[in-house]
């Protein structure tokens, strides 16, 4: 089984730190910004119009958070790309939210938490299979001295990730009523800005309530204290704690929202069913996802349609746009600041095909 390529920066300045890894990866952010293109033209959106809503969305990051602009500017002086191109795969699930775009995939995140014991979780990446490659590892220090490593696509700054300050993040997407196409501050920078500044679950509620955002979103933040998933909308932030499932201790999540405010305005689900078949799929195999062994976790978690496509395999029989696999299967160990991650389907997982990061 192949691994992830990895990347450890050197530069702790955003500035620096972006133009270096722009220089290192150029060929494969610009491949990613090819392979986003197509895909916003294949839901209505031409370049003219990608390009208005990223510079939006480039525009909402510099008032909220500076430096990550000042980085996505390093990443594109470092691939000799635009600004606003490398701001459109950051924006990439505004850009979709703003054209209405759906999924059937688009993963399943479960933890366990258990006095006296580290959390165990695992979760689910289904994407576009055309962009398969679009992932990697990487691992930076920020300016303050917080070191993080992250699973992210070429070109966007974060996505799934720990620090070494004891706390993670799984994410999967959501989609409301409320999602609107006056782009705000990019959902994959609100976990980035969480994983560089975060320690405690109430300082990463506190980031995600500060922005003000135009897709939804669920980021499930972990520490060695607890779990809850933030479901991040327009319409406001959603704090959801583990044992919402009735099980004690377990914070299982899938694409639909789950917070009774928030859930009204569900807009994914009514669509595809399938995160509901999946979200069942997790509770009733909530003893398996405990289980101390990751391998054994990932069996639990494994099932396919039309039970419940927990892992997604394309129909090459259907339009690129609406296939999706899982690309990969992701654990977080907050205790130790790493995580541990399979590249590949949900049943290729061994004991052998993971990657310590």
């Amino acid at each position: 089984m192949t691994r992830f390529p990895a990347f450890t920066s050197s530069r702790p300045d955003p500035g620096g730190r972006g133009r270096e890894f722009g220089t290192h990866w150029g060929a494969a952010v610009r491949a990613n910004h090819d392979g986003y293109l197509r895909l916003f033209e294949a839901c209505g959106a031409g370049p003219e119009r990608v390009r208005e809503l990223s510079e939006r969305a480039l525009a909402a990051t510099a008032a909220w958070a500076p430096e990550l602009a000042e980085e996505i500017g390093g990443i594109a002086e470092g691939c000799g790309l635009e600004p606003w191109r490398v701001a459109a795969v950051n924006a990439r699930t505004e850009i979709l939210a703003a054209m209405r775009a759906g999924g059937e995939g688009e993963c399943s995140t479960a933890v366990v938490l258990d006095p006296g014991r580290p959390p165990r979780t695992v979760q689910t990446w289904d994407w576009h299979d055309h962009l398969r490659d679009a992932p990697l590892l990487w691992a930076f220090e920020t300016a303050g001295g917080r070191r993080v490593r992250t699973f992210t696509e070429a070109g966007v700054l974060a996505k799934i990730g720990v620090n070494d300050a004891g706390l993670g993040v799984h994410f999967n997407i959501l989609r409301h009523r409320a999602d609107h196409a006056d782009v705000g501050v990019p959902v994959h920078l609100v976990a980035r800005r969480i994983l560089d500044e975060a320690a405690t679950l109430e300082e990463a509620t506190r980031i995600a309530r500060s922005a003000r955002t135009s897709a939804s979103t669920v980021v499930t933040v972990v520490t060695e204290e607890g779990a809850r998933s933030l479901e991040i909308c327009p319409a406001g932030v959603g704090v959801v704690e583990a044992g919402v499932n009735g099980i004690d201790g377990v914070l299982l999540h899938t694409n639909h929202f789950l917070d009774p405010e928030l859930a009204r305005g569900e807009d994914l689900g009514t669509e595809r069913p399938g995160t509901y078949a999946r979200l069942r799929h997790l509770e009733e195999r909530a003893d398996g996802l405990a289980d101390p062994d990751l391998t054994a976790r990932a069996g639990a978690m494994t099932c396919h349609a039309p039970v419940a496509p927990v892992c997604a395999h394309p129909d090459p029989a259907l339009p690129f746009d609406q296939r999706w696999e899982t690309l990969a299967v992701i654990s977080l160990d907050v205790a130790a600041g790493a995580m541990r991650v399979h590249r590949g389907r949900l049943c290729q997982v061994a004991a052998t095909t993971w990657q310590t990061f």
